[in-house]
């Protein structure tokens, strides 16, 4: 798979249980710094509120995650957060749900369909966008071999992100991944044209 789905803005889910009230709050990010921001940002705005719990999931193939319970019962908060954005297979994002406490206590089944179905209203509410994955690859050439270099470019449909028309020249392309290894496989046929760098970076 060359693609992956993640949320295209901040959007918002609300749940009520027994006098408690359950805010969703669902944000695009792409770094474990971009999460911490946000998790501190709620923490300031929603400072009055018993818990403010969340779940991230980052990373093209979504390996980099963690959740927190924020003084809930463990695995009654963080976990079912974190459960909802894998059963929408979501990626690159943070979802955050502050509670605040009516007095009446849900027990631990209670409280994980709370923060479950909490987090689920707010990615309800979501666009969800499919995004392609793509790599990076970049060729050297001499001068004469430069159209060659470029037909087949275009041909595979790749995007140029650079171009250095030195003495040795450089192309910078990018691809979907998917479509890469026949691409990369072209150059190493073609005499005059070698990969001097396949850095394998993912957009």
């Amino acid at each position: 798979m060359d693609t992956y789905l993640t949320i295209a803005a901040r959007s918002e889910g609300l749940y009520k249980e027994k006098m408690s009230k359950f805010l969703s709050f669902a944000e695009p990010c792409s770094t474990v710094e971009q999460a911490k921001e946000i998790v501190t940002r709620y923490k300031k705005e929603y400072f009055d509120a018993r818990h403010v719990c969340w779940a991230y999931m980052l990373g093209n193939e979504r390996t980099e995650f963690r959740s927190n319970d924020d003084g809930e019962p463990s695995g009654t908060a963080g976990k079912p957060i974190l459960g909802q954005i894998n059963s929408f297979e979501l990626t690159n994002l943070c979802v955050i749900v502050v509670r605040y406490f009516g007095g009446i206590k849900l027990g631990t089944s209670g409280l994980i369909e709370a923060y479950r179905t909490a987090a689920q209203e707010a990615l309800n509410a979501a666009q969800i966008e499919e995004r392609i994955i793509e790599e990076t690859l970049v060729v050297h050439y001499q001068y004469p071999m430069m159209g060659e270099a470029m037909r087949i470019a275009k041909e595979e449909g790749a995007n140029v992100l650079a171009q250095d028309f030195g003495e040795d020249c450089r192309l910078t392309l990018s691809l979907r991944r998917d479509a890469m290894p026949r691409m990369r496989a072209r150059y190493e046929k073609t005499y005059g044209i070698s990969i001097v760098e396949d850095d394998g970076n993912s957009n």
